[in-house]
């Protein structure tokens, strides 16, 4: 059965017809409770990536810090629990470099461009189209805010699901984080 999903941002609440969540700026529910959510989305990378490839809880807290505003959670409206997030650090740079997921003060709050660090999905929200509507949205506001391009890595079995959502695969990325071979992945938003 599907329910209604908002989508919030300072000014506009947009209702659609996709599950029964509501996703949220991190800026929202750092005014609600920053520790709460900073919790739980450290939690939910554990769950979501293994320990080779999740983000550390020192790194998140200063990402959470540095970029809130880059961050876009999906919450269920019916427990109040974070079953999704997706999050990034603003740049002028072209190119992904793992460095970009453990030093936040690589963050540009003015930068052209985006690096994706994270779609994370709790287990139990996926295959319902949460991560999808996650990423959606996230472009959406980002070209509405004027960047230029969002940029990603991810493993090769990921890379046609990227494609649905209008990234461009560009090939195996310079990364090695978690020591995995990575494809770099990018959206123009102009």
């Amino acid at each position: 059965m599907r329910a209604s999903i908002c989508f919030c941002s300072a000014s506009v609440i947009l209702k659609l017809m996709v599950g029964f969540l509501c996703l949220l700026p991190i800026a929202m529910l750092l005014v609600l409770s920053v520790h709460f959510w900073r919790e739980q989305a450290i939690v939910i990378e554990q769950i979501c990536f293994p320990p080779n490839e999740a983000c550390s809880e020192k790194s998140m807290k200063e990402r959470i810090a540095a970029a809130q505003d880059l961050f876009l959670a999906a919450v269920d409206k019916r427990t109040g629990k974070v079953a999704g997030f997706l999050n990034g650090i603003a740049t002028d740079e072209y190119c992904f470099r793992d460095e970009f997921f453990t030093d936040a003060s690589l963050h540009n709050s003015e930068g052209r461009n985006i690096m994706l660090l994270g779609l994370d999905v709790l287990p139990e929200y996926q295959r319902q189209g949460l991560g999808r509507e996650l990423v959606y949205q996230y472009l959406r506001r980002e070209r509405e805010r004027g960047r230029g391009e969002v940029f990603l890595t991810c493993l090769n079995s990921k890379v046609e699901m990227y494609k649905k959502f209008g990234f461009v695969d560009r090939g195996i990325a310079n990364s090695t984080w978690g020591g995995e071979e990575w494809h770099e992945m990018s959206c123009t938003l102009g």
